[in-house]
């Protein structure tokens, strides 16, 4: 047996550096810089290529080993977006450290709160033609492919980040005034009503944009803040960790007969996870931001925001 491996081993082409380098020079391109109507590279589709031109007569295997040592995989693409605020540092770092309970460089007092707050807007009801089939042994549940539309409704929530307190209301559609109702509801209650500080953390949906939303909330409520995260940077508002869980619990999968079932479901699941809700586990800070802005400040030179 160890003979043949060795053999083996010996039998295996030795290809000459130079083109071993090219061909993943080739992988690192996009496929229509080389006049090829195709939107990513697979391994058969590199293989042809540099066979063609070429560059090596190793075959597919070979090449995807090649790829292999250095974690190369063409096929494979990951959305980004590219932070355009020129002061996503630093409106993004003031929103983590609320979560670490500093602001503006001084802890924050006892009486002092961080509120997370969106809006699920557009949620369908969709009433499935034909009942859903309970599972059984080996077999999952059987959700009705076809379904009656039943309209749309918007589920709004505010989050206290330290204290795990959860607010939430269904509304027609999202807007100034549900949004206001939802404040409202908090503002007016204990601590909130007689606290020192509220700090409300919330993204740039039309509800809460700009500086129009900061003079109306501080208007309607003189200890409430109104922090404004960066633009495309929802992933840091907590408030997003709760609006999955309720994806994941209560609206998948989506079997509503009516708006009203719909947004008795909502209702009764935040009653349900305000009764184990815990403070999340936010572990990401402003150091950890700094650096992830410093390595695409590396690989995009024009892109040099304040970190």
């Amino acid at each position: 047996m160890g003979s043949r491996t060795s053999r083996a081993r010996v039998a295996r082409a030795v290809f000459p550096p130079e083109q071993v380098a090219e061909v993943k020079a080739i992988a690192c391109e996009l496929p229509a810089t080389h006049g090829l109507p195709l939107g990513r590279f697979t391994r058969t589709e590199l293989h042809r290529l540099v066979i063609e031109r070429g560059v090596t007569d190793a075959s597919a295997s070979t090449i995807w080993r090649w790829l292999h040592d250095d974690a190369l995989k063409p096929w494979q693409t990951r959305s980004w977006i590219f932070p355009r605020d020129p002061d996503f540092a630093g409106k993004a770092g003031r929103a983590l450290d609320l979560y670490g309970r500093v602001f503006e460089g001084k802890r924050l007092r006892p009486d002092e709160y961080v509120i997370c707050a969106d809006e699920k807007s557009q949620l369908q009801a969709l009433g499935r033609k034909h009942p859903t089939v309970p599972l059984s042994g080996g077999r999952p549940a059987l959700v009705e492919f076809e379904y009656r539309r039943g309209g749309t409704l918007a589920y709004l929530a505010a989050w206290d980040v330290h204290h795990a307190n959860l607010f939430d209301r269904v509304e027609a559609k999202t807007g100034i005034d549900p949004f206001g109702r939802l404040v409202e509801a908090v503002m007016t209650s204990e601590p909130y009503a007689s606290a020192r500080r509220v700090f409300w953390i919330v993204d740039n949906g039309s509800s809460h944009a700009g500086q129009t939303s900061i003079a109306r909330m501080q208007q309607a409520h003189e200890n409430a803040t109104l922090i404004h995260l960066p633009i495309h940077a929802s992933w840091l508002n907590q408030i997003e960790l709760y609006f999955s869980i309720v994806q994941r619990k209560a609206l998948t999968p989506n079997d509503f007969s009516s708006l009203e079932q719909l947004g008795q479901r909502l209702l009764g699941f935040g009653e349900h996870y305000r009764q184990v809700a815990r403070p999340f586990d936010w572990t990401f800070t402003r150091h950890d931001l700094d650096q992830i802005l410093a390595g695409v400040a590396d690989r995009e030179p024009h892109l040099r925001l304040a970190v």
